[in-house]
């Protein structure tokens, strides 16, 4: 059976995945950024944990000292007492909260970067009519991702539950005595006990981000295939992009400079004007008819055209009207009109001559 016109079942093409990702659209899973972020942030606080502590009990010990002795003054240590305290609870809130927000901060941050290459698009962020309709809200409600994300659901509150009451049920004969430790050793061990839980969980949500991420990727494929027609006619119009197309030449020029600049080692004579123009003629009385022209060129790639010969012992014959009407005329490639065989003739005698060698001989000179 033949496949449907409007079946999707072409993989993307990297001009579609640039465009998508121009709107926002990439594969991430929210997942990985909460996994990441309950384990480092709750490992961060497993170890400033004593670090919190230490600071809030001086905090309250200094507060409370203050309020024991009767402040009958309305600065402390030569401040008012609503600067001072506004002082000492930001630093209680610096020490305590902020290691723990930065990395929060860096730890999304990071996640989600590593995930979309740290894109930032204003199309994902603009306000669409689109996501009001009722219609569309109905089906996202019963689509794939939606039972997806509903089957990730029940089991993150399943797992909390069930590693919640193994914890407790566990550790509910030393519960009853907290009641007979310092108020400092309780609170550790509460803290023990849900830096425990959330250790467990966190291990669990790590399964769930690497799910997550399999499907989510399954799911952007499959969103980002294209019909076949799709394929052609983006094909067509990217054929017709002035900047592709400008692309392709400077491509196609670059390769044909390098071609070109890798025959001048096999030239016999660079004909100069000197600095303006120069050209690379060789002869082959087997291959050609008439001389070839190898390489060509002007002002600063005339100039590279000697630096190869030069590196290569290649011999060059200033002739500016024979270079000049060489460069205008014949093509890199082509072998020269009859016009110009007289003067080339002369020419190629006279490095023959310098070389020891006929037309008929290979290039190198005979020894």
């Amino acid at each position: 059976m033949a496949e449907s016109a409007g079946e999707k079942t072409e993989k993307a093409t990297e001009h579609k995945r640039r465009e998508e990702r121009k709107k926002g659209h990439v594969m991430q899973s929210k997942d990985v950024v909460t996994a990441a972020f309950i384990l480092i942030v709750f490992c961060v606080l497993k170890v400033t944990i004593k670090l919190i502590i230490t600071t809030c009990e001086s905090a309250f010990s200094y507060w409370f000292g203050l309020a024991g002795e009767g402040m009958d003054s309305n600065t402390i240590d030569g401040m008012p007492v609503y600067s001072k305290l506004a002082i000492e609870m930001g630093k209680v809130l610096l020490i305590c909260a902020g290691p723990t927000l930065i990395v929060g901060i860096l730890v999304t941050v990071i996640a989600t970067g590593a995930q979309t290459k740290f894109l930032f698009s204003r199309e994902s962020i603009k306000f669409k009519l689109s996501k009001l309709s009722p219609i569309n809200g109905i089906k996202k409600m019963f689509s794939l991702s939606s039972l997806f994300e509903l089957a990730k659901a029940i089991l993150k509150l399943v797992v909390l539950v069930v590693v919640v009451y193994g914890e407790v049920k566990k550790r509910i004969s030393e519960f009853a005595q907290l009641f007979d430790m310092e108020l400092t050793s309780s609170m550790m061990y509460m803290l023990d006990t849900i830096f425990t839980i959330v250790i467990k969980v966190a291990a669990v949500f790590v399964g769930v981000a690497v799910i997550d991420v399999l499907f989510q990727y399954f799911k952007f494929e499959k969103d980002m295939k294209m019909t076949k027609q799709e394929v052609k006619e983006e094909f067509k119009n990217l054929e017709g992009d002035p900047q592709v197309k400008g692309k392709r030449r400077q491509i196609q020029r670059q390769m044909a400079m390098s071609r070109m600049m890798a025959s001048v080692p096999d030239s016999d004579v660079i004909i100069r004007n000197p600095t303006h123009f120069a050209v690379a003629i060789r002869y082959e009385k087997d291959k050609n008819n008439a001389p070839v022209v190898l390489a060509k060129g002007a002002d600063n790639l005339a100039m590279k055209i000697v630096a190869v010969a030069e590196k290569h012992d290649i011999i060059m014959v200033e002739n500016k009207p024979l270079a000049r009407g060489l460069y205008d005329t014949v093509d890199v490639g082509r072998e020269i009109p009859p016009e110009f065989y007289h003067a080339v003739a002369e020419v190629l005698s006279f490095v023959y001559g310098l070389q020891g060698r006929t037309p008929d001989d290979t290039k190198k000179p005979i020894s």
